[in-house]
């Protein structure tokens, strides 16, 4: 699979990669049923398309396990990996950004 390119990952296969999700499917369903907000250029943009790209620099938002998430993607990775390598792909942002 070459989801590794100049533009970026598809957001669902991001989510998956960085653990946020159990299976892919469950982070396309997510994706395409509740939503993502994708900060890009200092542009936010809410998206249900899990064929979104996404890449190092972008903000993502969303609701999980009853608190919302804002991550900043460090890394779009090469595999779902362990979760000390699912890590190293973001960094928490603090909700009030």
């Amino acid at each position: 699979m070459s989801d590794n390119s100049a533009e970026g990952v598809r957001v669902d296969i991001w989510l998956w990669r960085a653990r946020f999700f159990k299976t892919r499917a469950i982070a396309t369903d997510y994706v395409s049923r509740k939503g993502v907000r994708i900060t890009k250029h200092s542009q936010t943009r809410k998206t249900d398309k899990a064929g979104q790209r996404v890449g190092p620099g972008d903000v993502l938002t969303f609701y999980k396990a009853k608190a919302i998430e804002t991550v900043e993607i460090l890394e779009i990775g090469e595999r779902r990996g362990p979760a000390a390598e699912a890590q190293t792909l973001y960094r928490r942002l603090p909700q009030s950004a």
